[in-house]
């Protein structure tokens, strides 16, 4: 196996999420692991060890970089954020789901003042992104507006592509949107859930699952001027040697500028389908 450095297309793609669903890792034995893989050949895939802000006090002191995801509202970011610096937790990334679906504008802007105030107490650096996940259950108009306040605080949008229950798949013509509109708004985004992956297709839960090499060669087409149908047209190819083909044409280390990474709660799929398609070597 490699131990050469990886091409820039899929350096820190996967954020390890091992401790959420589904495979639901006990703490200790997932940050044991991930330590390890920091290690291990193909060490440049891995990004930060995602982790609830509750889970702070258990990592402390640990040498984790880590994205921590608010399980509460935007009254919960500064405790966070204070908490890891008291406990000398890095924090290199705060997650955090607005929480009135009908009211995201007024959520994100509440959002936005959280982390402002964070920063100026000294508890959040500067150069820590906040990525926000707008319910995808709002109306189109309701989630532009909030990705437009993200937008406007130089925050990044979280897209949740997956999950437990068939409704948190969203379809691709609803994750082309998405794209374009983060797109639009010159905003990186992450993705989270169900995209461990590379190529989609349906899994063993009988769900429809996106694969995160369509995510990329979507993003890329789009940044690129691709229409919303044919970006949808991308995010919906199963045969591995169509996106194959345009991975190795395009350049998708430009599209990591606004695709930055994804969660999955595994490492080794991720890695097994890169090594199989032929993309790293």
């Amino acid at each position: 196996m490699s131990t050469e450095p990886l091409p820039a297309t899929w350096r820190g793609l996967v954020d390890d999420a091992a401790i959420f669903p589904p495979g639901d890792a006990p703490l200790h034995q997932a940050s044991a692991a991930h330590a390890e893989r920091r290690h291990a050949p193909y060490a440049d895939l891995v990004g930060t060890f995602v982790a609830r802000d509750t889970d702070i006090p258990l990592l402390r002191g640990t040498p984790l970089a880590l994205s921590v995801v608010v399980t509460g509202g935007a009254g919960q970011v500064a405790g966070a954020a204070g908490l890891g610096r008291k406990l000398h937790v890095a924090i290199e990334g705060l997650e955090i789901a607005l929480r009135d679906p009908a009211d995201p504008v007024g959520a994100a802007r509440r959002v936005v003042a959280a982390v402002d105030a964070a920063r100026a107490e000294g508890v959040l650096d500067d150069h820590v992104p906040v990525f926000v996940e707008i319910p995808a259950s709002c109306p189109e108009p309701l989630w532009l507006a909030a990705a437009d306040e993200v937008a406007a605080a130089e925050h990044r949008l979280k897209l949740r592509t997956g999950g437990l229950e068939a409704h948190a798949f969203p379809p691709a013509t609803t994750l082309a949107g998405w794209i374009d509109a983060a797109l639009d708004r010159e905003t990186p985004f992450k993705c989270t859930a169900g995209l461990h992956r590379a190529v989609r297709h349906t899994g063993e839960d009988g769900f429809d699952h996106h694969g995160f090499l369509n995510v990329l060669v979507a993003t890329r087409q789009a940044f690129d001027g691709s229409s919303p149908d044919e970006v949808a047209g991308v995010l919906d190819e199963r045969e591995p040697a169509v996106l194959v083909e345009s991975a190795r044409d395009l350049d998708l280390a430009g599209a990591r500028r606004w695709f930055t990474s994804f969660g999955s709660c595994s490492v080794s799929e991720p890695l097994d389908d890169l090594l199989q398609l032929g993309l790293v070597g």
